[in-house]
């Protein structure tokens, strides 16, 4: 077998929307012996990052974890357990990643209404309220902070409509996660996906942090 060298990494200034740079308090933890995931000291960890999370999240819903995928894993992990085939869901797009949630949520067998707006500018409440009195509607999901253009979306009005007529408010916070407000119970948020090499600055692939309301 070949050998290998010791691995090395040059030293990059990450200014990027993703992956940023790790505190070095966050590379230290990376560097602490492994445990097995049936370690008891391996709940505790989690019960913590749990703890953690839901403070960051301003949340007391229990069913709040995190797992090892990429930001696209928490989107799917939401859309395919809250759609049916033939469920209607409306989708709002001002950037990449409105796109990606109606292309999973169309996987998933659900009538896709879309509520777009131009990149670079917030989804409009009346088109969403329009939007949402047109169908019966299962689902909106909406992004909270639109990485291919840094766009913040306002939520609380948007969660109000959505209420009003019984749907689910599923969330993308993957950029706005730690960066801005997010208020999950205050703004009656229902789902919503996260991840942690933005605005967290923890390595990137690390807990992706989806949630859902508690039936």
């Amino acid at each position: 077998m070949e050998n290998f060298g010791e691995m090395k990494t040059s030293t990059r200034v990450l200014m990027g929307p993703g992956p940023s740079d790790a505190h070095p308090r966050v590379l230290r933890a990376m560097a602490t012996p492994l445990i097995g995931h049936l370690d008891p000291e391996f709940l505790v960890v989690m019960d913590d990052i749990k703890a953690m999370v839901q403070e960051t999240l301003q949340t007391k819903n229990p069913l709040t974890f995190v797992v090892s995928a990429p930001g696209s894993a928490g989107m799917e992990t939401c859309l395919v357990n809250l759609l049916e085939p033939g469920d209607e869901a409306v989708i709002c797009i001002h950037g990449v990643f409105g796109t990606r949630l109606a292309d999973i949520a169309e996987r998933c067998g659900a009538k896709v209404i879309t509520v777009e707006a131009d990149w670079g500018t917030p989804i409009n409440a009346e088109d969403v309220k329009k939007a949402l009195a047109s169908c019966n509607p299962k689902l909106l999901a909406i992004v909270h902070a639109e990485t291919s253009t840094g766009v913040l979306q306002p939520l609380e009005e948007i969660s109000k409509m959505t209420k009003e007529v019984g749907a689910l408010l599923v969330v993308d916070a993957v950029t706005s996660y730690c960066g801005t407000a997010l208020k999950v119970d205050e703004w009656g948020i229902d789902a919503l996906y996260s991840g942690s090499q933005k605005c967290l600055s923890a390595p990137r692939d690390f807990p992706r942090l989806p949630l859902a309301k508690q039936q």
